[in-house]
């Protein structure tokens, strides 16, 4: 299993699929106990959901799950939501805070540093080899980070999920032209709910990639699952008309940033 999947685009946009892989080692597997083996964490059909939406886009899609390691934490695994409740580089227990391993067999440091070489390093060194390719090509690069998760997961935050959480860490990661094209088409979407650097305002991508000053702009969403999914557990499965419906605004999203390359070519703001 290779770490990654890429397609290479001519668009300025840059798709990230962190969390949609569902692969893990056998001696990982071995590991697991049911709630592991669940993988219910994972960003189902989320390359689906943008597939075929921009001509031209390229994509870098993992294909581990992030239960073998996140590929969207740091590398040194510091929270990124300090006093919060997360999860860290290579997770022990699940969103809703259970143990996903066996008694006494969570990864030591050992593993966890073979598991980033031979995971996280292949698919961040992809990522960041097409952000500089991309910006040769435009002057500028934009990766747009695609997650999802549960609308209710208590551990992690209170109440219900908005549909739409766009996350730039207090608009650093990208510039103001990037942020307000993706909110107002998300706030402007109806029958949904957004919100902008809400409980989720960029993962370790977003924040490690996002440079506007260097004219790298890094965004993430976070789509809940309802606006896509037949349910929110298992068996997790894809709704088409669900997702039909919300395709059309991740289509207006994608193409208007794409159209952005005259206010982006050397231009911060």
């Amino acid at each position: 299993m290779q770490p990654f999947d890429l397609t290479e685009g001519s668009s300025p946009i840059i798709l990230g699929f962190p969390h949609v892989g569902t692969h893990l080692p056998d001696a990982v597997k071995a590991k697991l106990n049911d709630t592991g083996l669940l993988i219910a964490d994972t960003d189902w059909f989320v390359d689906k959901l943008y597939s075929g939406l921009l001509e031209g886009v390229t994509m870098v899609r993992a294909n581990f799950h992030r239960y073998l390691i996140d590929a969207n934490r740091a590398p040194s695994d510091e929270s990124l939501y300090p006093g919060q409740n997360t999860t860290g580089l290579c997770p022990t227990t699940d969103f809703d805070g259970l143990p996903i391993y066996k008694d006494g067999m969570e990864p030591d440091a050992d593993e966890i540093e073979a598991r980033r070489l031979a995971w996280h390093k292949p698919y961040h060194d992809a990522l960041a080899a097409q952000i500089e390719r991309v910006k040769a090509i435009h002057g500028f690069a934009i990766l747009y980070d695609c997650h999802s998760i549960r609308s209710n997961i208590p551990f992690l935050f209170k109440g219900k999920l908005p549909d739409f959480n766009i996350g730039t860490n207090e608009g650093t990661t990208c510039s103001k032209c990037v942020e307000k094209t993706v909110v107002s088409h998300a706030m402007g979407a109806e029958g949904y709910t957004a919100v902008l650097n809400g409980r989720f305002k960029g993962g370790w991508t977003t924040r490690h990639y996002g440079d506007p000053d260097n004219n790298v702009h890094a965004i993430q969403m976070e789509l809940a699952q309802d606006t896509h999914l037949v349910r929110e557990e298992s068996p997790f499965d894809y709704d088409d008309k669900k997702a039909e419906a919300l395709r059309v605004h991740l289509k207006a999203i994608l193409t208007d940033l794409a159209a952005l390359a005259p206010h982006l070519s050397g231009n911060k703001q």
